[in-house]
């Protein structure tokens, strides 16, 4: 297990050890266990680990899982391809792109008046990850071997079949549009990803390759 800590932005790489001291609940850890055993069992079969994160909009939870999973896949030395989509497309949340920069990911906006594609750089010298609003048979997106991992309440109950999955795997957050436009906004926004950051650092770090 090779660790990447050395490229990793120097702000980012703060974040992740802040994350690595919070402790995962077991109620926590048995529901973020079948996704561990989807990746350790791909990687034990020497298989493509394609995970693909799904919450309604794709404008918030999804992304914070497609981004983090991703980071500490890499952060792990472990090969993984992580995606994201939704039911419906909106656009990528502004708060959750200005959590991730609070984070320490540097993130480029192309300009678009209704759904922005964003560039999220998390090492340094590395192609950045594209963060956008999208359906989940999005092109971008695998249409067969992925586990489907569903991050809110309503897509897991709206979208019952997520065809090409090969597992379906539910590990939900609460969203933190209910801060929106109050004095919590940013402490809620940034405990949703802090949350999604420490479980993805969790799973990630008991993977054996």
């Amino acid at each position: 297990m090779g660790l990447h800590k050395s490229i990793l932005l120097t702000k980012l790489q703060h974040s992740i050890q802040a994350v690595s001291k919070n402790k995962v609940s077991k109620p926590r850890r048995e529901i973020l266990q079948p996704l561990l055993g989807y990746i350790q069992h791909k990687i034990d079969n020497k298989e493509a680990v394609n995970l693909h994160f799904i919450c309604t909009h794709n404008s918030r939870r999804s992304q914070f899982a497609q981004i983090w999973a991703q980071t500490m896949a890499y952060y792990f030395g472990l090969e993984t391809h992580c995606f994201s989509g939704g039911v419906e497309v909106t656009a990528f949340n502004e708060r959750a792109v200005e959590t991730l920069v609070r984070a320490g990911f540097q993130v480029q906006k192309n300009e678009h008046p209704e759904n922005p594609i964003y560039q999220v750089f998390y090492v340094k010298g590395k192609s950045p990850m594209l963060a956008f609003s999208k359906l989940v048979e999005d092109p971008i997106n695998p249409n067969f071997g992925f586990a489907a991992i569903m991050t809110c309440t309503h897509a897991d109950e709206n979208c019952p079949v997520v065809f090409g999955a090969e597992m379906r795997i539910p590990i939900r957050y609460n969203d933190p549009k209910a801060f929106d436009d109050t004095p919590q906004e940013n402490l809620k926004y940034d405990e949703c990803s802090e949350q999604i950051a420490s479980e993805m650092y969790w799973v990630f770090s008991k993977i054996n390759s």
